[in-house]
């Protein structure tokens, strides 16, 4: 079973061929059936031989269709101080990026 490791808007994701991934953060813009090429891989492993990056591994790409941009749902942030009358509500929906990983190079 071969896996990567890439790194892309701050965090890292451990992938597979056929995974469908949500991503927090894009450059660009991007359509329905794009290509995207992840070139910050941390580490390959193809069931035998594991290449772990220095911080990267050079040559390596995963290879990612886009799929949908769109809103996570409601996070309440809400902030209070008790006998002082001080309450504040916001709501905050975070974007994201869903992707299918479709090749380990």
């Amino acid at each position: 079973m071969e896996f990567a490791v890439i790194q892309t808007g701050g965090k890292q994701y451990k992938v597979q061929v056929g995974d469908t991934i949500k991503i927090e953060k894009l450059d660009g813009d991007h359509k329905k059936g794009d290509k995207i090429t992840f070139d910050k891989v941390l580490m390959v492993d193809d069931g035998q031989d594991t290449t772990i990056g220095t911080p990267y591994i050079k040559g390596a790409t995963v290879v990612a269709t886009f799929e949908e941009a769109g809103k996570n749902k409601t996070i309440d942030v809400i902030k209070y101080k008790q006998k002082s009358r001080y309450f504040k509500k916001n709501g905050h929906r975070q974007p994201y990026y869903k992707v299918t990983i479709s090749a380990l190079k």
